[in-house]
C-alpha cells in the first residue's frame, strides 16, 4: 500500500509531539500511525473531515477500546490545530463507552480453605500464610502492602503511607493478620526494616507476590483486594468507608461494587419474601 504524504497540519502536529511534548517513540509512532491511516483511507487532510465523515470512518472499529484510542488521537490532533490557529473549530469526538466489567472476588470461605494448605512450619510457608491473610484483612494494593515496614503497624492500626497519588490513610488491621504476621517475623532469620522479604533477605517483589497469591489462590493479589471490598460491602458497610478504606479519590471508583449489594438484595428478596418464591403463584 502507498502511502500519501501527511498534511502539513498534521507533520506539525507529529513534531510537536515529538520535540515540544518529548512523548516517546512508540507513543509518537501510536499517533502517526492512527491519524495518517485516517488520511490515507479517505484520501483527504484530517483537518478537513468534519466529525461525522470521520465517526462513520471510525464505526467500523468493533472494538471498543481500539475505536476510543483513534478517538483520543484525533482529539489530540484537533486540541493542537485550533491551540496553534491552524482552525477555528475546536473539535472533540465522544468516547464509545466501555461497560465496566464486574471486579472477580474470592469468597471468605474460599479464602480460609486455601490458607490451610499451606505449610507454615517454615518461616517461608508463615511469610506466605500472613501475605494472604494481611491482604485480605487490609485491602492493601499491592505496591502499597510491598513498601511495609514494621513500624507503619500501629497497635490495631496499619498506616499506609506510600498510597497510590501519594495520600496516606489509616486503615484497621485485623488482630488475626497482625499475629500472623508477628509469627512470620519472630521466625524471619533477617533483621530487616521492611516486612515482606524474599528467601535472600531481599525486599519481596510484585512477580514474587503474584506468584505467591497464584500459588494458593489462584488469582492476583488485586482480586484480594477485591475480595476485601465485596466482603465489607455484602456485611452491610457504607460505600463511602468503603472509599475511605480502599483510598479512591472518588466515590465513583467504589461504586462498582454496588452491583454485589444489589444482588445480596435480591437473593435476599427471592429466598424470604413469599410472593418472589417459587412456590408462589398468582
Amino acid at each position: 500500500m502507498n502511502l500519501s504524504p501527511l498534511s502539513r497540519e498534521l507533520e506539525a502536529f507529529i513534531e510537536y509531539i515529538s520535540v515540544t511534548r518529548a512523548l516517546s517513540k512508540k507513543s509518537v509512532e501510536a499517533y502517526k500511525s492512527d491519524l495518517s491511516q485516517i488520511e490515507n483511507e479517505l484520501k483527504k487532510p484530517l483537518i478537513g473531515l468534519d466529525s461525522n465523515t470521520l465517526l462513520t470512518f471510525l464505526s467500523k472499529y468493533k472494538n471498543k477500546r481500539t475505536l476510543n484510542r483513534k478517538l483520543s488521537s484525533a482529539n489530540a490532533f484537533f486540541d493542537f490545530c485550533y491551540k496553534s490557529q491552524f482552525s477555528d473549530e475546536h473539535s472533540k469526538l465522544k468516547f464509545s463507552k466501555i461497560p465496566k466489567l464486574l471486579p472477580k472476588f474470592l469468597s471468605y470461605e474460599i479464602i480460609q480453605n486455601s490458607l490451610k494448605l499451606i505449610d507454615t512450619s517454615s518461616w517461608i510457608g508463615l511469610r506466605d500464610y500472613a501475605l494472604i491473610l494481611f491482604l485480605y484483612a487490609t485491602g492493601t494494593r499491592i505496591s502499597e502492602c510491598l513498601s511495609l515496614s514494621r513500624s507503619d503497624i500501629e497497635g490495631e492500626w496499619l498506616h499506609v503511607r506510600h498510597a497510590k497519588g501519594e495520600k496516606e490513610r489509616i486503615v484497621p488491621i485485623a488482630n488475626v493478620a497482625k499475629k500472623a504476621i508477628e509469627d512470620y517475623l519472630n521466625e524471619f532469620k533477617y533483621e530487616k526494616d521492611f516486612v515482606w522479604c524474599n528467601y535472600k533477605g531481599d525486599k519481596l517483589s510484585r512477580i514474587s507476590a503474584y506468584k505467591i497469591t497464584q500459588k494458593y489462590l489462584g488469582v492476583s493479589p488485586h482480586v484480594i483486594r477485591h475480595s476485601y471490598a465485596t466482603a465489607l460491602i455484602t456485611g452491610g458497610a457504607d460505600l463511602r468507608v468503603v472509599q475511605e478504606l480502599l483510598g479512591h479519590a472518588s466515590l465513583l471508583t467504589t461504586q462498582i461494587y454496588t452491583h454485589i449489594q444489589k444482588q445480596d438484595l435480591k437473593e435476599t428478596v427471592e429466598i424470604c419474601h413469599p410472593m418472589a418464591q417459587k412456590r408462589y403463584h398468582a
